[in-house]
């Protein structure tokens, strides 16, 4: 993980009036993450005067835990306040942006979307409830969770990975929890209709290829219609969203998985391995194998 530090944050030193930054934490290829990763507050922000220009995260799930100081964040267009104890839920795609005061202390978690998809792979609603970018107020399990997942992440302890992924699960489930309560500082912000229903279709179909008119056409809509809608939302269009969800599930099989390449390749709907492999090194900038051999090590 030590090699990834340096590429945290690196792009919010850019500022930008005409586009919306968009990065990966961890980078978006050779810089493959761990099985999470958590900080505090406090030892990013000193290195960015405690401000954080909007941007978003197409592969990461983040929850923001404030323990004392505040400040005001930037939720999809919505300035709202940091108070102590805000929960601040920001799903994948969703952009965001933070103005803390300095001294303020709490933790980030972010979660890539492997673990992510493992953890909410039975979880019913809690995938959609999750899917609101929301600040709401942290009750005491989800405050010994967080320090929790700070402790472990921070250690190298015999099982720390599977420790992690059950915390992860703990801390999702928590939050969760919390947006479905009627407490939330403000209400959680919707996401536009199409785009749930696009993704609802696109998670009962990815696995057959299908292209953007065939969504278009499940969804009565134009093609030009719908990705205007995704890219407003994401940043991205909805051909790279569909490859993007493909390439998500063949970094889940390989992570999380014994199948060889050959089989995932085949479950996901490549009629041939190395044609998959090719798509998988172009996509990532790593070849399956190495992807695997680096999220084992």
């Amino acid at each position: 993980m030590t090699g990834c530090v340096q590429y945290l944050y690196d792009s919010n030193m850019a500022r930008s009036r005409e586009h919306i930054l968009s990065f990966s934490l961890f980078g978006e290829s050779a810089h493959l993450p761990d099985v999470m990763h958590c900080e505090t507050i406090a030892e990013r922000s000193v290195l960015h005067d405690w401000e954080f220009e909007p941007h978003r995260h197409a592969r990461l799930h983040q929850v923001l835990l404030i323990e004392s100081g505040g400040g005001t964040a930037q939720l999809e267009g919505r300035v709202l306040p940091l108070r102590p104890m805000s929960l601040v839920n920001v799903p994948p795609g969703h952009v965001h942006g933070f103005s803390f005061a300095p001294g303020t202390q709490g933790y980030v978690a972010t979660l890539a979307d492997e673990l992510r998809d493992e953890v909410l792979a039975q979880a019913g609603d809690a995938r959609r409830t999750l899917a609101r970018s929301c600040i709401l107020v942290a009750d005491e399990p989800i405050v010994a969770a967080m320090r929790q997942i700070g402790l472990e992440f921070s250690g190298r302890d015999p099982a720390r990975a599977l420790v992690l992924r059950g915390l992860c699960a703990m801390l999702l489930g928590l939050t969760a929890r919390a947006v479905a309560r009627t407490d939330a500082v403000e209400e959680p912000l919707a996401e536009p209709d199409l785009l749930r229903r696009f993704e609802s279709a696109l998670e009962l179909h990815y696995l057959e290829h299908w292209k953007v008119a065939d969504y278009a056409r499940a969804l009565a809509v134009t093609p030009t219609h719908l990705t205007r809608v995704a890219r407003a939302a994401t940043g991205e269009p909805v051909s790279r969203l569909i490859d993007a969800r493909v390439m998500r599930e063949a970094r889940r099989n390989l992570a999380y998985t014994s199948m060889s390449i050959a089989t995932i390749a085949y479950t996901l709907g490549f009629s041939d391995p190395a044609y998959f492999s090719r798509v998988f090194t172009r996509s990532l900038g790593v070849s399956p194998r190495a992807f695997r051999e680096r999220m084992a090590g």
